[in-house]
């Protein structure tokens, strides 16, 4: 398009700048707009010119405009009659604003001739809008020009004063120029100027000339008229008629009379304001009136009493003949004429006062019509003064009682201006239109209405209610008529005073009812007597209070008389004036209770009556709506009994009932709307009532309440709202009030808070709207309401005089509450599996693009009122979420017109900003839910590239060319990128990355400067978070921290931008992560320190630290990208962390502060656990994670579970890392009694819940819902439980008491071991709390370390309480979960060997009594490493065999007490020995049997400690090299279990037989002691359990293990197969120490048991001889082989540490041995060899 599109603003856009409603707000830029145009808004509508030749020519010159734009605009100059260069400019900003085609649809449109005529047509009335809106902008000025309280006041003032100087003289001759235009026709404009074009375009003619003239108006109230302006003025009105005379009349019809009746008002207006009465008020008060302008005219004074003789046929010459008779009266009393006796009379018989309150209600009825305000100023002057100057009689001809009451209306509708009321009552009572007030007052009370309704009139602020008050509290004088004198009264001879001669009361009333009493000898003053009768002023002291409360308490008593409506019509103004005074202040209610007490009582009698007064009803509902907003229970429960509210007969219990409206009764305002309003048209009892119970929903009553206001609502909703549309109705613009009432009160119950509404069983008013809405006809008519369309809603306001108020403005309303009412309605819906009819509704696809989805994309073209499109938009984005459907689908062919119109506000420089706001979410949404649509937004190009890669360009339709202009670092702080706008579109940003949108994302980051853009937020210095930060930075700054975070995740480090890289090095270099730690910490402890008042952003805040957290977890895993490398910044921002983690939770009341320590602790926790060195070398952290815990766990225990986990897991890990320093030591004994206490209860709970569930008879759960991370009920047993990390933590503080004091003197304080022990054991019974027991056993085994925790385990009965249920574990575990519990429950074993190692021989009974209660077990186990070869199994039988092995040491107890179990084991060692030898032998074997076991898949154990799992998700699956590496793996770590197990199995075989020493150096030694354990053969260890293990066993033992330390030597295998490549150092070296401790024990019982076999006399002595062969030549050769490992250096044996061995000091790793002879077991094995030998 061209260029020239924006160099020219449209009217329109110029007005909606001026109204403050666009993005230029400041009052600089305002006034830059109003110099701009200052030209055209001088010109008026002269500013567009007819066509020329010159024009034509430029258009043709101009280059920058394409062709067809350019005859296009040619067509448009012929049918407008405008000059052909605007033609060519309208047709452009027309194209930019309100084309709702594509611009490819263009070409199409002005080639097809049907579709440009209906273009031309469009841009026709674009044009005809583009005038108005020129002269409202000029109206606007003038209205606010002098508004102290405008914001723009000065620029608009000096506006003012530019254009002052010809403005009128302009504006008149163009409003002369429309009223005299010809008619246009097809011949001179076209053959599109039909029949229905000249009615638009004289339509048009009396908008402009209504506009003009009130823009004179306007300026003729500020400014002075001249007496020769005044006579031309006259002249040009009668001309025209007063706009009745217009030059095409015959073109007027009835919808035109309101804006014919406009010009007439403005023109009476301008001649009446154009005489400046006010001023000529003054002159005659102060006695100058030659000062007048007239005093000098007298020859226009006498062209104007000619020309004026004249008028009297049209009723808009009134109020002018009326000014003039005054201006003349005053300025030349003495040549007071006939001429001026004339003029007066006709003005009256013109019903002058009549037409002036017609007039004034006509020119606007809503408080802030400004117009409307100044012409009640102006008439207020001339009534003032016509009152003042002339007798009331003389101003009533032609009946009087008419002629006053129209006095008073106009008087009431002047008054009705603001600060007029207060000017009244400072004023002299008998000036001006006191004089009114006090002839109303000479009539009270005979006829209350003329000064009750002057007095309501009077009612604007709340000092002039006490004036009000006060004046009608103290009346003194009682006027009465009578028709014949009556008998107690005596007079004067001339009947013009009586007396009273007896006390009367006023009202027949009962006794003890409220009345007047007038006294004796009372004296009234008779005003008019005679035959008619006679009125009388009895001077005589009351309050009319008292009065008025008589006059309702008669009409209670007369209501079902023929006397009801007289009455009424007394009571009526009373109410209205109670209505108003406690409207407008109400601290007078209490004065008022004695009047609306008796309100209930008069609504219950009027409502019953067959014909029921409905103005006075009406006027009854009102006050009570002003009451309920400030005492809602009170109104309710008196209203409740009065019959008038509709009402349930029978209890509400379910929806369904409520639904159907079984049960329930209208009452009688139900039965009034159908009977009385309906049939009439007139509506005020249902407007009174919406407002009503509008109210009392707002007053938040009880849930009781609200459920006495269901039959009222459900009322609404089913009979009203659904057919509302299809009533009768007498005046326009009652039906859009009635629907915007309806929406108004459903509006309000939606957003009643929760609180408010009890969640039980029964309906409440929130579930019953929703279910209406969603699911009846209700809901349909409020999609109906929706559906109205932007067409629609355009007409309407065409159609509406003013562009400030009227049926248009209800209507936007009632559209704007239906959005908000369904939105609301699909967000608190429950969510449910059927669809319900109102989604539906508004998801279905329509024919014809019919569908409610493009009816809310078009609001998006709606111009008038920001708000409209803005919450369509939001309506759309709920919709995109939850409905099932495309939005893109339902578009249909408007898709892309849609989108452009959408990009179009969105890319305006002074579009609304919210609206620009609304547009990003509604996108941020689509990434996610809609992808046809945001591809159609998006608008990427596929790049002609090489073929299979794809790159992408931006379209030129896309909107991430405005997300792009928004980030740009140079146009942040400008006025069209405020900083929400900003945030708005990185949230966009991030949702494209969130989802993956890679086309988008792989545009994006390669753009120039991208990165440097978006990463500028956090290179800000933001303030610091106790002064007041807008929180949408924290969001923004948020956003941009997400972003690169998923960049970094997703992208390998090698492909990353450059220029990213180049900003975090720059945020490493710039100490960003030092200013961010420091200001998360600062933010942390402003909203802790911030807890009692509330933090407003408190979202914000949790977004931020949520980013900055997920930023701080990735630099563990990719510190080198990050640059976060330098331990000194770590340390920093660890302890940043831990300080606000401390200053969020040390607040344990405050749910915010306990949220944001939760996402804090997180933190802590996984950067404990990833930067340990760091930690390591951190000052002390228990102290500070003590006190948290101490004050987590005050805390709400539901809430913070987790964070209690999180807590105790730091503490272990601390634990670890740091151990207790020595400073640390005090921390210990509080930090114990912590634990302890929560471990106690915590075991409690669990014993309490795990017994429920038994009884309950709850499935027990499998293991995988056990491991799942979701919340849980704080009693079940979770690996990351609250309790389990109790006790590990126990466990930790346990190995850190190295001595055990701390821990006796807790548990004398804290009974934790019983409760603990109690746990295990029902837990044990019951199969149930797997990981809790697991934890406890340990935590017992760490106790069991030191003698006094052992003494104490053993002490609080551990063998009787958990001995036997351990049997019913093993019993049960077929089904899987009792599998996996006897797994973990097994490390059992551990413990008893534990505290057999302490006690010794204190335990031995106990640890004897657990062998045999589980021998059955512990046989299984060892013989199970055969079958299985999990790691879980091997773990069993390692800590069975190390069980073992420490009972060993007590081998005579033993045989004492269990000789047969001591045989059993011996036996089932001997072949554990042989199968851990055969299996770590075939390693092949070993490999087959894994993959058999596992199909095919690798084996769930951890893998060595050291190598972890990879960070960085992998794209592909793992190679086939990887799959193999873990394989080696798998195999390596259950070798390695093998291996330990087959060490101790030896160890404890050790025990079993003679010491060597003894039975080679002793020879009276019992040998029937020991069993012979070993067969004599030398056969290689087979796989069979027939085959008994045998000599050949131990030999290959030794054998195996030379043979692995072989192959750990071997460097230069290939890397897959190497143990060297696999494992650790410190793991290979622990590996050596391991096989040299397992050789020395085999060396150590083959050469026992061989001794032994050589000295049993039982053995033949060929067997001894084969004995010593084989043993001479095995050993030999095995010796040989160790030396060859001592040379290069011999590993470590353990044994020292772990046995009672026969060596006294092992080697020292790695050392080099001078000769083999230095090695102990090797002297002992070559001693035995030649002892064999000999």
């Amino acid at each position: 398009m061209a260029e020239s599109e924006m160099s020219v603003r449209s009217s329109r856009e110029l007005h909606t700048i001026l109204l403050g409603r666009s993005a230029l707000r400041e009052p600089a830029q305002i006034e830059a707009e109003l110099d701009r145009h200052w030209d055209r808004l001088h010109q008026g509508l002269c500013y567009y010119k007819p066509p020329s030749s010159s024009s034509a020519g430029k258009v043709k010159e101009d280059k920058d405009v394409a062709q067809p734009l350019k005859d296009f605009g040619l067509r448009i100059s012929k049918l407008l009659c405008l000059d052909e260069h605007q033609s060519v400019q309208l047709l452009q900003c027309y194209l930019q604003e309100d084309y709702r085609g594509t611009r490819d649809s263009l070409k199409v449109v002005f080639k097809d001739e049907r579709q440009s005529q209906s273009l031309l047509l469009k841009v026709a009335d674009y044009y005809y809008e583009e005038r108005m809106c020129l002269l409202r902008c000029v109206l606007l000025l003038l209205t606010y020009f002098q508004d102290e309280r405008h914001p723009y006041r000065a620029e608009y003032s000096n506006c003012v004063n530019k254009l002052e100087k010809d403005l009128v003289s302009k504006y008149k001759s163009q409003f002369e120029n429309l009223f005299k235009a010809e008619a246009p026709t097809w011949e001179t404009h076209g053959n599109l100027m039909t029949e229905r074009q000249v009615s638009h375009w004289f339509l048009q003619c009396l908008r402009e000339q209504s506009l003009l003239l009130e823009i004179i108006f306007l300026y003729y109230a500020y400014f002075e008229m001249s007496p020769s302006d005044l006579l031309s003025f006259t002249k040009m009105f009668k001309e025209q008629g007063f706009g009745l005379r217009q030059t095409n009349r015959h073109l007027v019809d009835k919808s035109m009379d309101a804006l014919v009746d406009r010009i007439g008002y403005f023109s009476s207006l301008i001649l009446v304001e154009g005489m400046d009465i006010d001023f000529l008020h003054k002159c005659a008060l102060e006695e100058c009136t030659e000062q007048h302008q007239f005093s000098s005219a007298a020859d226009v004074i006498k062209g104007m009493d000619q020309l004026l003789l004249t008028f009297g046929d049209i009723p808009h010459h009134g109020p002018v003949l009326l000014a003039w008779v005054l201006l003349r009266h005053t300025l030349r009393p003495e040549e007071s004429s006939p001429v001026i006796r004339r003029i007066g009379n006709t003005a009256l018989q013109l019903e002058v006062f009549k037409y002036i309150s017609t007039m004034l209600k006509g020119l606007g009825v809503s408080g802030n019509n400004v117009t409307a305000i100044t012409a009640k100023m102006c008439i207020y002057g001339l009534l003032s003064f016509v009152v003042t100057s002339f007798e009331e009689e003389s101003l009533q001809t032609g009946g009087q009682a008419a002629q006053c009451s129209h006095l008073i209306d106009a008087a009431c509708e002047v008054l009705s201006a603001p600060n007029l009321a207060e000017v009244f009552w400072e004023m002299k009572p008998n000036m001006g239109l006191g004089m009114i007030l006090d002839s109303a007052v000479g009539m009270f009370p005979h006829k209350i209405g003329p000064l009750l309704q002057l007095l309501t009139a009077l009612l604007s602020n709340k000092s002039t209610v006490k004036k009000v008050y006060n004046f009608l509290d103290k009346m003194s004088y009682y006027t009465q008529v009578y028709k014949h004198k009556p008998n107690d009264v005596i007079s004067k001879e001339d009947e013009t005073l009586w007396r009273r001669q007896t006390p009367k009361l006023l009202y027949p009333l009962g006794t003890g009812q409220t009345n007047l009493w007038m006294p004796q000898g009372v004296l009234g003053q008779v005003m008019i007597g005679g035959e008619q009768g006679y009125v009388v002023r009895w001077d005589h002291s009351y309050s009319s209070w008292t009065l008025f409360t008589c006059e309702v308490e008669m009409l209670l008593h007369v209501v079902s008389t023929a006397d009801v409506i007289a009455h009424c019509v007394r009571v009526k103004p009373v109410l209205d004036l109670v209505h108003k005074i406690i409207s407008t202040d109400w601290t007078v209610s209490d004065c008022l209770l004695p009047l609306t007490s008796r309100i209930y009582m008069l609504l219950q009698r009027l409502t019953s009556v067959i014909n029921p007064p409905v103005d006075v009803i009406a006027s009854c509902v009102n006050c009570l709506s002003v009451l309920a907003a400030r005492m809602p229970a009170k109104v309710w429960s008196s209203l409740h009994h009065t019959g008038f509210l509709p009402f349930a007969s029978n209890p509400l219990t379910n929806m369904a009932q409520c639904v159907s409206a079984e049960g329930m009764k209208a009452g009688n305002y139900g039965n009034l709307l159908v009977q009385i309003e309906q049939p009439k048209g007139e509506y005020a009892v249902t407007i009174a009532f919406l407002r009503l119970i509008t109210t009392l929903v707002k007053g938040q009553l009880g849930s009781t309440q609200n459920k006495g206001l269901i039959p009222c609502v459900l009322l609404v909703l089913k009979e009203m709202l659904p057919t509302y549309h299809k009533w009768r109705y007498n005046t326009y613009g009652v039906r859009e009030r009635i629907g915007c009432l309806i929406l108004e009160l459903i509006h309000a119950i939606l957003n009643l808070s929760p609180e408010g509404e009890d969640q039980a069983s029964t309906p409440t008013l929130q579930s019953l709207c929703i279910y209406s809405l969603a699911n009846t006809e209700a809901g349909q008519a409020v999609v109906n309401i929706m559906g109205v369309g932007v067409d629609t809603i355009d007409v309407v306001l065409a159609a509406q005089p003013s562009s400030s108020e009227g049926p248009g403005q209800i209507l936007i309303q009632t559209v704007k509450l239906a959005f908000s009412v369904t939105n609301n309605v699909i967000r608190l819906k429950p969510p449910s599996d059927v669809v319900s009819p109102l989604e539906q509704a508004l998801t279905q696809h329509g024919g014809h693009g019919n569908n409610l989805i493009v009816v809310l994309a078009k609001y998006i073209y709606h111009k008038h009122d920001p708000a409209l499109p803005r919450l369509a938009i939001q309506l759309l984005k709920r919709l995109a979420t939850v409905a099932p459907m495309s939005v893109y689908a339902c578009l249909g062919n408007d898709a892309v017109a849609i989108r452009d119109a959408f990009l179009t506000r969105l890319q305006s420089k002074t579009e609304d900003m919210r609206i620009k706001v609304m547009i990003l979410e509604f996108l941020t949404v689509a990434v996610e839910t809609q992808p046809g649509l945001i591809e159609l937004f998006l608008n990427l190009e596929v790049k002609d590239g090489t073929e299979g890669s794809k790159e992408f360009l931006l379209g030129e339709w896309s909107c991430l060319h405005v997300v792009l202009d928004l980030i740009d670092s140079k146009q942040q702080g400008k006025y069209w990128c405020p900083p929400m706008l900003h945030k708005a579109a990185l949230a966009f940003l991030l949702a494209l990355w969130q989802d993956r949108r890679d086309s988008a994302i792989s545009v994006l980051r390669t753009k120039e400067r991208f990165w440097e853009n978006l990463t500028t937020p956090l290179f800000a210095t933001l303030t610091p978070p106790s002064d007041t930060t807008e929180p949408c930075v924290l969001e923004t700054c948020a956003f941009v921290m997400k972003i690169i975070g998923l960049e970094i995740y997703y992208v390998v480090s090698g492909s990353l931008e450059q220029s990213l890289k180049d900003g975090l090095q720059k945020f490493s270099n710039a100490r960003r992560y030092e200013y961010w730690s420091q200001y998360v910490k600062s933010l942390v402890c402003h909203v802790a320190e911030m807890e009692e008042e509330g933090v407003g952003s408190l979202t914000e805040t949790q977004m931020l630290i949520s980013a900055w957290r997920m930023l701080l977890i990735l630099s563990t895993s990719h510190s080198d990208v990050m640059q976060l490398t330098e331990d000194s910044t770590k340390l920093k921002l660890f302890m940043d962390v831990l300080d606000g983690t401390k200053a969020a939770l040390t607040i344990p009341m405050s749910v915010p502060c306990l949220r944001l320590g939760s996402m804090m602790a997180t933190l802590l926790l996984i950067l404990l656990k990833q930067w340990r060195s760091v930690v390591a070398t951190a000052p002390d952290i228990l102290s500070p994670l003590s006190l948290i815990l101490e004050s987590v766990l005050q805390a709400d225990h539901h809430m913070m579970e987790r964070t209690k986990a999180k807590i105790f897991s730091a503490l272990i890990s601390v634990l670890q890392i740091q151990g207790l320093n020595g400073g640390d030591i005090s921390q210990l004994p509080q930090l114990l009694l912590c634990v302890c206490e929560t471990v106690k209860d915590e075991a409690l709970a669990l014993i309490d819940s795990t017994r429920h569930m038994s009884q309950v008879g709850e499935g027990v759960e499998d293991e995988d819902s056990m491991e799942t991370d979701s919340f849980r009920s704080p009693q079940k047993d979770q690996r990351d439980g609250v309790c389990v990390l109790a006790l590990h933590l126990a466990k930790e503080l346990c190995r850190s008491d190295e001595d055990g004091e701390h821990w006796v003197s807790v548990m004398r304080k804290v009974p934790v071991l019983p409760s603990v022990l109690s746990a295990v054991e029902i837990s044990l019974r019951s199969k149930h709390n797997l990981y809790f027991s697991e934890a406890a056993l340990h935590l017992l085994l760490t106790l069991a370390r030191t003698p006094q925790g052992a003494a104490a385990v053993a002490g609080a009965g551990i063998i009787q309480t958990i001995c036997l249920p351990l049997l019913s574990v093993y019993e049960g575990s077929s089904n899987g979960a009792s599998q996996s519990f006897s797994r973990k429950s097994q490390d059992s074993a551990c413990w008893p060997g534990s505290l057999l190692k302490t006690l010794r021989y204190n335990f031995i009974n106990e640890a004897l009594d657990f062998v045999g209660v589980h021998q059955e077990r512990i046989l299984q186990c060892l013989n199970a490493v055969r079958t299985v070869q999990s790691l879980a199994c091997l773990d069993e039988a390692d800590h069975t065999v190390g069980f073992l092995l420490q009972l060993s040491s007590f081998c005579k107890e033993w045989q004492f007490h269990l000789p047969k179990l001591l045989w059993d084991v011996q036996v089932n060692l001997c072949y554990l020995c042989q199968t851990c030898t055969y299996l770590l032998h075939s390693k092949k074997m070993l490999h087959h049997y894994l993959q058999a076991k596992n199909g095919e898949a690798l084996p769930p154990g951890p893998l060595p400690r050291t190598q972890r799992a990879p960070q960085t998700p992998s794209k592909e699956a793992a190679g086939g090299g990887e799959r193999e590496e873990a394989e080696q793996k798998a195999l390596l770590a259950v070798q390695c279990s093998l291996l330990k197990i087959l060490s101790k199995t030896l160890a404890t075989l050790q025990h079993f037989t003679p010491d060597c020493c003894q039975i080679l150096l002793d020879q009276s030694m019992d040998l029937a002691e020991y069993r012979t354990l070993f067969v004599l053969s030398f056969t290689t260890p087979a796989f069979d359990p027939d085959v008994a293990p045998s000599f050949g066993t131990l030999l290959a033992t030794i054998n195996v293990g030379l043979s692995m330390l072989g192959e750990i030597e071997k460097k230069k295998e290939p890397v897959s197969q190497s143990i060297a490549s696999l494992a650790s150092s410190e793991e290979i070296q622990a590996l050596k120490s391991l096989l040299m401790f397992t050789m020395e024990n085999c060396f150590y019982v083959l050469i026992s048991q061989a001794v032994r076999c050589l000295k049993d006399p039982s053995t033949p002595p060929r067997d001894k001889q084969r004995l010593k062969q084989e043993l001479s030549s095995e050993l030999s050769t095995l010796l040989s082989s160790l030396s060859r490992h001592f040379r290069r250096g011999s590993p470590s044996s353990p044994a020292s540490g772990m046995l009672p061995s026969t060596q006294n000091k092992p080697p020292t790793p790695g050392s080099k041995a001078s000769h083999e002879g230095q090695e102990p077991f090797i002297q002992l094995v070559q001693a035995f060899v030649r002892l064999v030998q000999r």
